[in-house]
């Protein structure tokens, strides 16, 4: 397989999102969603919507997400819009909770090793193309975060998260077996780039590198300094290229994200999404002043 391209870009500014966007000489056509996070209620470490501006709007973008499976202030539809509001999200942008309206879209994934389906939000369907812009840095219990988990939980409706979680068994949320759970996240991810085929863009920012989510209400401040902006057309490769600029940085704090990666086996989300076909994990990294 020839490897994939992921173009890299040290300085973090708006403007350089939208910088590494064009280098990836990608048009993304029709109405386009924009999966971000929208921070949970309490995170200092979550990026903030002024700071995407520029790429969206370059897009004319709708900024979407969906309900989470577990307390806070996101699991809700109710909830999750007063959040957005707070958060500032309403007042740059279009957003859609995709999941705010049942039923849900059920995606099949015949080839899926642990889930043969993921549920999505159903409005998912009324885009035709995406960007998945996401904030690398760590995770409870994913051990990273990236483009693969905005792929997979980040799509995922409410009831589907907790059925990713419980790889395939929603009452399992938090008790099912820790890798297949991991497999899971692989094949919900496979999903929505198969519903999407190529008219999906992913961009990675590296920057206020927690060894927790964005979705903790009560989070680590970073452990690292930042190291920049990647850009790709593929999720495995971007997300391995981030964890590789993890591993080679020389910032001592890396010790802490690497202990987190690690002590929850994440990068066999990596792994598994490569099995199946979602990308590439070798990549030629394109480095752009």
């Amino acid at each position: 397989m020839e490897k994939s391209k992921v173009y890299f870009i040290k300085e973090i500014s708006d403007d350089n999102l939208v910088k590494i966007f064009d280098k990836l000489g990608k048009k993304l056509e029709g109405k386009v969603a924009v999966k971000i996070h929208s921070g949970e209620e309490g995170n200092q470490n979550y990026l903030r919507p002024e700071f995407m501006q520029k790429i969206i709007t370059k897009l004319n973008g709708t900024v979407v997400e969906c309900n989470t499976a577990y307390d806070g202030s996101r699991n809700t539809t109710e909830k999750h819009k007063k959040l957005i509001s707070d958060h500032g999200w309403t007042n740059y942008y279009n957003v859609d909770i995709m999941d705010s309206e049942g039923p849900d879209l059920e995606l099949e994934i015949p080839n899926g090793k642990v889930i043969k389906k993921n549920f999505v939000g159903k409005s998912i369907k009324n885009y035709d193309s995406m960007l998945i812009l996401s904030h690398f840095k760590g995770h409870p219990m994913g051990g990273y975060g990236g483009a693969l988990k905005q792929l997979s939980i980040g799509c995922a409706s409410s009831y589907g998260k907790a059925y990713i979680h419980g790889a395939g068994e929603v009452e399992k949320i938090w008790t099912a077996d820790h890798d297949k759970f991991l497999e899971s996240m692989a094949d919900a991810a496979s999903s929505v780039v198969n519903l999407f085929k190529d008219k999906i863009v992913y961009i990675n920012i590296m920057a206020n590198m927690s060894v927790d989510c964005d979705c903790c209400a009560v989070a680590e401040d970073p452990c690292m300094k930042d190291i920049g902006i990647l850009a790709s057309l593929d999720p495995v490769a971007i997300d391995q290229a981030c964890i590789d600029l993890v591993y080679n940085s020389t910032d001592p704090g890396k010790d802490h994200l690497i202990e987190r990666i690690e002590s929850r086996n994440g990068i066999l989300t990596i792994e598994s999404a490569y099995k199946l076909g979602v990308g590439n994990r070798e990549y030629e990294l394109i480095t752009i002043d």
